[in-house]
């Protein structure tokens, strides 16, 4: 979030280091996320100068962090207060907003960053952010476009422009804009190093295609539906993945071969991103694939139906359950609950949770508390096809927006997604339904940041 910039001038007083050094130090220490040695050292610096401003606003910036947002909000509006045309006090404050669901107070910190730094492209790129998560998305759109007037070749700008078109759902100036998503840091490795074209969507020989999963695993769930088209065009095309995914995209015909590593591919003539498949296919809201193209091996279903019949007491409706997300997401925040958020579900007698939450929030299940039976299979549970297979043997699912989402989708088991106001851009507005799967139900939030009553409404819907 901190950039390197000309402190304002420090206040008299005994320094052990010259304090550029400090702010220097202070904000490396930020950026390389070592964020208890950055929490140490801004507190010395701020017990030495309390009024210093870039102290205070680097330091609101560790406590953010570090999740202490009020503290935060409150150290970063002192610095602004101090030093009021610092135009990167307001830029960065907008994040801190954003984070503590103050989204007019976002805007507005946007707004006069631009109007203290017209030149400054990041600053219209972070107001972009938080008009979409106002779902205003003509302006963030506009916004966008702005700050890439002001630096062409801004990633960042590009691919929040993307987001906001495919929101809207403007799928094919969407699918143009979201090519730039490799150009973005967090891509570095997702692509081969290779002076092989990408391909262009024209005919190729046989195994000469190369169909990398990339992003994450929602995503390669969610494309890996326009394998088929793609081998109409370059029959058995080679497939690289993750070894997670191996299991689950091998049920998809046309494929050639699937790897795990750069050095497995052998020749190839182009390649192409699963997430590139989209644009070259012409992928609109009216023509998404039909889902239903995965399902788990019927000897695994049965296998699992014979566990549930003994863990789940008859006569109650199954109901699986995924409540977190994977926490270096870039929207975890946003998307994951508590399990407790989901206690209207646990009043149910009529049901038994069927927990398939995997990583280390399954502890959260140690402290449930509900007339509903909890059954935690998180623990036993290998891979994907297990999730699908146990999908096979329940009624339904609610869920965040995680991959288990797109695993249900995908084999067409029913479900119910909860999403926040502003979604990913693939659930589009304003419809309880999704082109991309038929069989999931969406309930969203009314208000940003605010999850009351959607849990309620998707309880009193099973």
């Amino acid at each position: 979030m901190s950039e390197q910039v000309k402190a304002p001038t420090a206040q008299p007083g005994k320094q052990v280091i010259p304090l550029s050094e400090a702010l220097e130090k202070l904000s490396k220490l930020e950026q390389d996320n070592k964020l208890v040695e950055a929490d140490d050292l801004a507190g010395r610096m701020l017990a030495a100068m309390p009024e210093h401003p870039h102290i205070l606003h680097l330091a609101g910036i560790v406590s953010y962090r570090n999740r202490r947002i009020a503290e935060a909000i409150e150290r970063m509006e002192r610095s602004q207060v101090i030093a009021p045309e610092v135009a990167l006090y307001p830029r960065n404050m907008c994040e801190v907003y954003r984070g503590a669901g103050r989204l007019e107070d976002a805007v507005r910190a946007g707004r006069r960053a631009i109007e203290l730094a017209p030149k400054d492209a990041r600053a219209y790129f972070n107001l972009a952010l938080i008009l979409y998560e106002k779902l205003d998305l003509e302006e963030s759109v506009r916004v966008a476009e702005q700050a890439i007037e002001l630096e062409p070749n801004y990633p960042e700008a590009h691919f929040e422009k993307a987001e906001a078109l495919l929101l809207a759902g403007r799928m094919k100036e969407g699918w143009e804009s979201y090519e730039w998503r490799f150009k973005l840091k967090q891509a570095e490795g997702m692509l081969p190093k290779t002076d092989k074209p990408q391909w262009d969507g024209q005919p190729l020989p046989p195994g000469r295609l190369l169909i990398i999963g990339d992003q994450g695993f929602g995503d390669c769930i969610q494309f890996g539906r326009l394998i088929p088209w793609a081998a109409l065009l370059c029959p058995q095309p080679i497939v690289a993945c993750s070894g997670e995914l191996t299991p689950i995209l091998r049920q998809i015909p046309g494929v050639g071969k699937f790897v795990t590593k750069w050095e497995d591919t052998g020749e190839y003539d182009a390649y192409i991103p699963l997430s590139g498949l989209p644009r070259l296919a012409g992928i609109g809201t009216e023509n998404v694939p039909p889902a239903g193209y995965l399902a788990p091996p019927d000897a695994l279903v049965e296998e699992w139906r014979q566990k549930l019949d003994l863990l789940c007491p008859k006569g109650k409706k199954r109901i699986a359950l995924v409540w977190a997300g994977r926490p270096t997401h870039k929207n975890d925040k946003k998307r994951t609950l508590k399990l407790k958020q989901f206690a209207p579900l646990f009043a149910r007698e009529d049901i038994c949770i069927v927990t398939v939450q995997k990583g280390e929030q399954i502890s959260q299940a140690g402290a449930y508390y509900g007339r509903a039976p909890l059954i935690n299979l998180g623990p036993e549970i290998g891979d994907f096809i297990d999730t699908m297979a146990i999908l096979k043997n329940v009624h339904h699912l609610v869920t965040i927006d995680t991959s288990v989402a797109h695993v249900a989708g995908a084999i067409g088991a029913p479900a119910s997604l909860v999403l926040p106001k502003a979604p990913d851009w693939r659930w589009l507005l304003d419809r309880e339904d999704t082109p991309w799967y038929p069989s999931i139900k969406l309930f969203r939030q009314q208000t940003a940041y605010d999850w009351s009553g959607v849990i309620e409404r998707v309880a009193a819907e099973l």
